[in-house]
């Protein structure tokens, strides 16, 4: 059975204010609250403009932001479900256990009141937040599962892609999978399309697949990256599909049902991949105005969408940037590392 560790003290992990920088905040002692130095305007309702928090064992690979943008959960090599308060001291709240492999991969329900996780256990799981217990052991893939995301309306149905070189679908109130595609290559990136009615994989083949759930066949391929595709996002608007891949570029597909054939209508780039081949995600802001994308240069990367123009490279993390999420409501970047790591910051609205 999982185990589960309910509210720690704040004291049980080191979440304190980044260390001041050049215009940002200084520190009060080791664990006291932060104090802002200067005149630099507030965005948010952050406790200070950079917060750190620490307590993960391992590489992180994934978090996210609850839908209502109070908690955070985050993952990776440690095997545990980390649960953050946003506000306040951003305290660890909730660590879930279970999976005897690393977590590639999480993300929350619609409703926020479950998360799916997917593991090098060969296994997916579905966890229950408000109790911290895991109530669905998904099995059916042979291989790590390196990705997993939820429909975002309707029943509570899941896509995940595995080294197996399957896609498979999932209802989560029955145990054995819906459907399973084969996409020939390991499967490293998947998600659904606004409506579920499709479902889009990106894989170490470098091709981007749409599949038709009806009929289980490709619909279209997109192409254009060079190497593995790495991050999938889809805008709040279901429109326009970003993808982040090993070439070391950032692409924005439309993707709306009669598009021209040349699909790419955006190319970034500027971070880096390297020869530690992570999985580096990307993430939309909620206005689609901003976009963000792991990086293995250590820096948190912001573009915008409009002009295509790099706004931000933030420094701080220590290793590999492996995933980065946009709060639901505020002004607010979260990211997560390879150096065990998570940083929320304040942007500029």
């Amino acid at each position: 059975m999982p185990e589960m560790e309910t509210k720690r003290k704040a004291d049980d992990y080191s979440v304190v204010p980044a260390k001041k920088t050049r215009h940002e905040i200084s520190v009060v002692g080791t664990r006291e609250k932060a104090v802002v130095t200067s005149a630099v305007p507030r965005t948010s309702n952050l406790h200070a403009p950079i917060m750190l928090l620490e307590g993960h064992q391992g590489e992180i690979f994934t978090a996210q932001f609850h839908p209502e943008g109070k908690h955070i959960a985050s993952a990776g090599f440690d095997r545990q479900i980390f649960i953050w308060n946003v506000y306040g001291q951003c305290e660890n709240i909730m660590v879930m256990k279970g999976h005897t492999g690393a977590i590639m991969e999480l993300c929350f329900s619609p409703d926020g009141g479950h998360i799916s996780t997917a593991s090098t256990d060969n296994t997916l799981a579905v966890w229950d937040l408000p109790t911290g217990t895991r109530i669905k052991k998904l099995k059916g893939h042979t291989n790590f599962v390196n990705s997993v995301s939820g429909a975002r309306r309707g029943p509570e149905l899941l896509v995940s892609g595995s080294d197996d070189g399957s896609v498979k679908l999932w209802d989560v109130r029955q145990r054995n999978p819906a459907a399973s595609l084969d996409a020939t290559y390991p499967v490293t990136a998947v998600l659904f399309n606004d409506t579920a009615e499709k479902v889009i994989s990106g894989g170490i083949d470098n091709v981007i697949k749409v599949w038709d759930i009806r009929n289980k066949e490709i619909s279209y391929k997109v192409k254009g990256h060079t190497d593995t595709v790495t991050g999938l996002a889809l805008s709040e608007d279901g429109s326009y599909l970003l993808s982040n891949a090993m070439d070391s570029t950032l692409r924005i597909w439309d993707v709306r049902p009669f598009a021209p054939a040349e699909r790419c209508v955006k190319l970034l780039s500027g971070h880096q991949h390297n020869y530690e081949r992570d999985l580096l995600r990307c993430a939309w802001a909620r206005d689609g105005s901003k976009v963000s994308a792991g990086s293995a240069d250590r820096h948190v990367w912001v573009w915008c969408t409009t002009s295509r123009r790099a706004l931000l490279r933030l420094p701080g993390h220590r290793g590999a940037v492996t995933a980065v999420a946009f709060h639901p409501r505020e002004p607010v970047l979260l990211s997560a590392s390879s150096d065990k790591t998570l940083y929320l910051g304040e942007i500029q609205n």
